[in-house]
Formats: structure tokens, C-alpha cells, sequence
């Protein structure tokens, strides 16, 4: 994988601060615009959005009024500057951008709030962050989705006291064909929704505690009338998230997982796929995106980060034993040797016995 240069690096940086700065841009959206109405001799500001009704914001007479006009413009040309650093970086330094509308999507739960109330973009629009967090150009095939899956705690849902708008409402801006999909346990709570085209919006949480609630959607009282789908695995994915933007439109901040969690969540993830066409197909991807993030993170000497990701894995108990087992026993012998290689000199790197973590693992027939 190709090392990107220190000015490409650098953009983004840039870019996800800027981009972060101007989330919080919420009473006046960037896509309208400021103009100054007469009435009866006196001058106003309105502020003018496309698709939406005129809003007074006052008298342009008024000092703070008019100098939230000014940083409004300088936001605005923020914006411009922004685009023009995510298409240099997408252009030029071949970094990923997500396909249209998983980048509408992304964008529309951000501006909703999803991030500030810490959401977090899992899957593989969120694998396509790596490049940039990593400095690394991963290859474009393991990019390829069709859906979009965000995360959450239930206690960080509980205790935010606050929520995002109506999801369908968020999404319905987005692709007016979304709709809801009731629940495949019959229960009452709406875990994901569909366009017309088969497009697919998940919202997930973890499971920690009894199997009796997989299967079963759990109330989520920040997500705008969403519910969550409890999965297993899932708590150690999206602990410790790390920040990210998104290279579509003027730059999308979000949160995602580390990419050790990441990479060491993807070879549990393919254990428990269904034995169907599209789990297996599924699988397939879990195993490519882990490899590509593990040969990542070893040419970016970040082996000791996912050593102590592997260990804390490895000491939740059997059962997460026998999923890391499973996962690499599924791997064609040399990404399997090159991973546990990774593993090796990452222990080595925290002065720690690999053996005590169980590895190397022997092959699973």
C-alpha cells in the first residue's frame, strides 16, 4: 500500500478540523443564504434556504446580528475552500470517497446531531476513513457497500437527554422512497429503513448481557423514534471511538472505531455471518477489510495497537477465544501467516508473551 504524502496528510487534518468547526453551524443551514429585505422604509436580514420558507434573523441595524451575517460568509467560504480540499484529496491523492448516496446519507445524519450525541458510522462506509487515519491508500474493492450502519450505546442513548429529529423525517431529505422496515421478531421498533432501490439505513447497539435480546430491537431515546439492533461483539467494537471525516461534499465529520478494533471485530464479525449467499459474500468482505487493515497497520508500525486490542479480545472468555480462532482458521495460509506475524511483533513491542494470548493459533480445518 502506498505511503500518502505529508502535504495530502496534512489537507486533511486541516479538513477535519474545519469540518468540525463548522458542525456547529445549526440555526442557519450553509446551503441558504443571508439577504436584506426593506419593509417601510427600515432594512432586515432574512435568511433564504432552498425548499424552505423565509426566516427573519433581524434588523440589520443591529451590530450582533450583522456580524453573525459576517461569520456566516466566512463560513460559507469555508465551505468553498473545504470542497476544494476534499476534491484535491479524492482526485489527486486517491483517497476514498464514499458513493453518492452513502455520502447524503452520512451528511444528513451529521447535520441531524447523530455524531454530537455520539453515534458512531460503523461498516464500511466507515472502513473508507482508514485511508486517511492511517495515511495509507487501501484498495477501492473493499470499499463497495450498499447500505449505511450507525451505532450507539443504549446508555449513551438514555443519558443525553436529547435526540435527533424523526429519522424517517432525516432520511425522507435525503430519498423521499425511505421508509421503515418493521421488524423481522415482530416487535414493535423500527431498527432499519429502505429506499426504493433497495438501499439499506441500520442502527445498531451492543448486547452485553442475555441472548434473549438479539432478535429483539431495544428503544433508543436519542434516535429520533429509531430503535437499535442488540448484537454481540458489538460493545467491543465502538468503545474508544477516534475521529474521522468523511471526503464528500465539503468534508462529513463523524466518529468511527479504531482501526485495530476495527480489523480484530471484522475476524469475530465472519464467524457469525449466516450460512446464506449473502453472509457468505458478506464474510468475504469482513475478511478482506480485516487483512488490509492489519498490513496497514503493520507498515504504519502500529503493531502494538492491535496487540492490545487482540489481548483485550482474547480475555473476554471462551467464547471470544473460540470467535478469533474461527476467524483466522478461515484465512488462506499467508494472510494468516502475515496477521499473526502482526500479532507477534506487536506482543514483542509490549514486551508481552504472544503465547499467553494464544498464538500462534493453529489452524482451524
Amino acid at each position: 500500500m502506498k505511503t500518502l504524502d505529508l502535504v495530502y496528510s496534512t489537507m486533511l487534518a486541516e479538513l477535519g478540523q474545519r469540518s468540525l468547526d463548522g458542525a456547529f453551524t445549526t440555526d442557519f443551514p450553509l446551503d441558504g443564504r443571508f439577504v436584506i429585505v426593506p419593509v417601510k422604509g427600515r432594512d432586515y436580514w432574512y435568511f433564504d434556504q432552498p425548499g424552505q420558507k423565509r426566516r427573519y434573523a433581524g434588523r440589520a441595524e443591529d451590530i450582533e446580528i450583522s456580524k453573525r451575517v459576517s461569520d456566516f460568509q466566512a463560513l460559507k467560504d469555508d465551505l468553498r475552500a473545504r470542497r476544494r480540499i476534499v476534491s484535491t484529496l479524492t482526485r489527486e491523492a486517491y483517497l476514498p470517497t464514499p458513493e453518492r448516496l452513502s455520502g447524503d446519507v452520512v451528511e444528513a445524519m451529521a447535520a441531524a446531531g447523530l455524531f454530537r450525541l455520539r453515534g458512531i458510522l460503523v461498516g464500511t462506509v466507515a472502513f473508507g476513513c482508514y485511508s486517511g487515519l492511517l495515511g495509507l491508500r487501501l484498495p477501492n474493492q473493499a470499499l463497495q457497500t450498499g447500505d449505511a450502519d450507525f451505532a450507539q450505546e443504549f446508555a449513551v442513548s438514555a443519558e443525553v437527554l436529547d435526540s435527533i429529529p424523526p429519522v424517517l423525517d432525516v432520511l425522507g431529505n435525503v430519498d423521499s422512497t425511505f421508509r421503515a422496515v418493521p421488524h423481522s421478531s415482530g416487535k414493535p421498533g423500527v431498527t432499519a429503513f429502505v429506499n426504493a432501490n433497495g438501499y439499506r439505513v441500520e442502527f445498531l447497539t451492543s448486547n452485553r448481557g442475555s441472548d434473549n435480546y438479539i432478535g429483539q430491537p431495544s428503544p433508543m431515546p436519542a434516535l429520533g423514534g429509531a430503535s437499535a439492533e442488540p448484537l454481540r461483539f458489538l460493545d467491543f467494537l465502538i468503545r474508544d471511538p477516534v475521529r474521522a471525516v468523511v471526503l464528500h461534499g465539503a468534508g462529513v465529520p463523524v466518529l468511527v472505531p479504531a482501526p485495530e478494533r476495527y480489523a480484530i471485530h471484522k475476524l469475530i464479525l465472519v464467524t457469525q455471518r449466516r450460512k446464506d449467499d449473502t453472509g457468505q459474500s458478506k464474510s468475504q468482505k469482513d475478511l478482506m477489510q480485516s487483512t488490509l487493515l492489519f498490513e496497514a497497520m503493520h507498515q504504519t508500525r502500529k503493531t502494538a495497537d492491535l496487540a492490545l486490542a487482540w489481548s483485550e479480545a482474547w480475555n473476554r472468555g471462551d467464547g471470544w477465544q473460540d470467535a478469533l480462532r474461527s476467524g483466522i482458521g478461515m484465512l488462506l495460509d499467508r494472510p494468516r501467516e502475515r496477521i499473526i506475524a502482526t500479532l507477534q511483533a506487536g506482543f514483542a513491542a509490549l514486551k508481552e508473551r504472544p503465547d499467553d494470548f494464544g498464538l500462534p493459533l493453529p489452524k482451524v480445518e
